[in-house]
């Protein structure tokens, strides 16, 4: 059996044409399919276009959640509930062709790989395009995790791999991370995302730059290694400036006033900002993980046949 899972947010828009090429590019490859819409607590009609494309579609489920939830969230939402021996993830703005389905299929079931992920070669139309592959170069640099470079939430796993990602439990979650992270052979499809076909995108800068900060800090050091090198500058910098000072003092050419003392002020005040930042980041997780609650929410999970 083959699962499909698609997180949706405020999409009413785009239900019918996702659902429609959906079936047809699994249908070509096989029968025995279901594809789950997660519903992350949309706001406009998306439920009840969700509803009404099932009566068309019988192998369509949805998974509604109590509110708004996250994209990762909902991902993993649809992971917990998938039923096939195969799972895709494909996000529900048809900027990732469905038609690519097929060819990451006969990849797992024919040359052997356990992950099959998206590999975006170029983009269509301008929106965030160099934040994003800024964010995937630097991500890839500092993580330590190779073979995801502009690889995002598009992707296949066989069964093995979906048990091993589903047993990462942490709160605040970077499903590409941890998909590289759970090793197994993994490989590529190249292609190019194409633009949404209409509507605005919901991943903003904004929300970029907070998954880039969850990545970062679920995946790297390099926050902790800037602070190091930072206290460790400034350090060697102000031993240097205290040499000069007492040297200066000496031998009678110090500068009078208070210019110098006030720049070390501020200038040590803001390492220590800096540190407190960066140790706050982290000691937020820590607090986040240890609360333990849910990842997501489920209110109603539309699994049967649906009327006619």
């Amino acid at each position: 059996m083959f699962s499909l899972i698609i997180p949706v947010y405020n999409e009413e828009g785009l239900i019918d044409e996702m659902a429609l090429r959906s079936v047809k590019a699994i249908e070509s490859f096989t029968d025995h399919y279901e594809i789950l819409f997660i519903n992350d607590g949309s706001t406009d009609s998306t439920l009840h276009k969700l509803i009404e494309v099932r009566k068309r579609f019988s192998r369509i489920k949805i998974v509604d959640l109590s509110r708004n939830f996250g994209h990762q969230a909902a991902f993993t939402a649809g992971l917990e509930a998938a039923m096939g021996n195969y799972v895709a993830m494909m996000d529900g703005d048809l900027q990732d062709p469905p038609e690519l389905l097929s060819e990451m299929y006969h990849k797992i079931k024919n040359e052997g790989f356990d992950i099959v992920s998206g590999k975006r070669t170029g983009r269509k139309g301008k929106r965030l395009r160099i934040t994003t592959n800024l964010f995937h170069a630097f991500f890839k640099k500092v993580s330590g995790i190779g073979d995801m470079e502009n690889s995002g939430n598009f992707s296949m796993m066989n069964r093995a791999a979906v048990n091993a990602l589903v047993q990462m439990k942490e709160s605040i979650r970077y499903l590409p991370g941890l998909r590289t992270f759970i090793g197994f052979h993994q490989g590529f499809v190249e292609y190019v995302r194409e633009d949404r076909l209409e509507g605005e995108p919901k991943m903003t800068l904004g929300k970029l730059i907070v998954l880039g900060a969850d990545a970062i800090f679920s995946f790297s050091k390099f926050p902790i290694k800037v602070c190091l090198y930072l206290g460790t500058l400034g350090t060697i910098v102000f031993m240097c400036a205290g040499i000069y000072v007492l040297i200066a003092k000496i031998f009678g050419f110090a500068i009078i006033g208070w210019s110098s003392t006030v720049l070390s002020i501020y200038f040590l005040g803001s390492i220590q900002l800096i540190f407190l930042g960066v140790v706050g980041e982290y000691v937020y997780r820590i607090y986040k993980e240890s609360q333990n609650r849910p990842i997501y929410l489920v209110k109603k999970f539309y699994d049967a046949e649906p009327e006619k």
